[in-house]
C-alpha cells in the first residue's frame, strides 16, 4: 500500500495505460503524415520514467513507416552484392542477332505453349532474362524463323518512336493491352508466362529493338530482369 492510499499495483496499471495512450497517439500522427506534430503527442500524460521508452518506440514507428514507403526494385545477395538478375539494372543495349535458328529443336512447332529456358545458373529464372553483370540476353536465340513470333501484318500500327533503353512507368492494363505514356502494347501469347509477375501499375519497363523477329519489340522489366516480346499498338 502506498502512502497516499493507492495500491502500488493500481498505480503501475495507470502508468502503463498512460504510456499506451502516448505511444498510440505517436503512431497515429506518424501514420497520418503529421510528423511535425509527433513531439506534441500527449507527453504530459506519460510519467517521467517512461519518457525514454516512448522516444525509442516512437523512433521505431517512424523507421517502419519509412521502410514501407520506399519503393525498391529488388535486392542483391545476402552479403550486399548487386543482384545477378534484375534488381533495377537496365541493360546498355539489346540482344545481338541470333547466329542460327533453333525454333523447332527436333519437335513440332506447336509443342511448346510457354516460353521457358533452362536455368543457366542457380537462382536464375527459367524464362528469358538478362545478366546484370555483362548484359547477356539469355533465351533470345531462336532466330528469325521462330513460328511463335510470326505476324501476318508486321507494323500494322506503325513503328514505335518513344525511344529505346529508357525506363518508363507502366500505367495500367494487362498482357493483352498495356501502356505507358501515350504508347500502347500487347504481349506475344507465347510469352504470357513471362509477365505473370509484372506489376502493370507500378513496374518500370524498358523497350529495345528485336533484331530477329519482324514486327516485335522487347520489353524488359528492371525489377525482375526478365523480358518479353511485345507488339506496338500505336499511340
Amino acid at each position: 500500500m502506498a502512502d497516499n492510499g493507492v495500491p502500488e499495483r493500481r498505480k503501475l496499471h495507470c502508468r502503463k495505460h498512460r504510456l499506451h495512450l502516448g505511444v498510440c497517439g505517436l503512431a497515429r500522427r506518424a501514420a497520418s503524415g503529421n510528423i511535425g506534430q509527433v513531439g506534441q503527442t500527449r507527453a504530459t500524460y506519460v510519467p517521467q520514467g517512461c519518457t525514454q521508452m516512448k522516444k525509442i518506440i516512437g523512433l521505431s514507428v517512424l523507421i517502419c513507416l519509412a521502410a514501407f514507403a520506399q519503393k525498391g526494385y529488388g535486392v542483391g545477395s545476402s552479403d550486399g552484392r548487386p543482384a545477378a538478375v534484375g534488381g533495377g539494372h537496365i541493360p546498355a543495349h539489346g540482344p545481338a542477332p541470333a547466329r542460327a535458328s533453333h525454333s523447332s529443336g527436333g519437335q513440332p512447332h506447336n509443342a511448346a505453349t510457354e516460353n521457358h529456358v533452362a536455368a543457366d545458373k542457380k537462382g536464375h529464372p527459367d524464362v528469358p532474362h538478362v545478366h546484370a553483370a555483362n548484359d547477356q540476353w539469355v533465351g533470345h536465340n531462336s532466330g528469325p524463323d521462330d513460328p511463335h513470333y510470326r505476324i501476318a501484318q508486321p507494323w500494322a500500327h506503325g513503328h514505335y518512336g518513344g525511344g529505346f533503353g529508357s525506363a518508363f512507368a507502366l500505367a495500367g492494363g494487362n498482357r493483352e493491352r498495356f501502356w505507358f505514356g501515350s504508347f500502347y502494347w500487347d504481349v506475344a501469347p507465347y510469352d504470357y508466362n513471362i509477365v505473370g509477375g509484372w506489376n502493370w501499375t507500378g513496374d518500370q519497363i524498358v523497350i529495345y529493338e528485336d533484331p530477329d523477329h519482324v514486327g516485335w519489340y522487347l520489353a524488359y522489366n528492371p525489377r525482375l530482369g526478365t523480358y518479353a516480346h511485345v507488339e506496338y499498338l500505336g499511340g
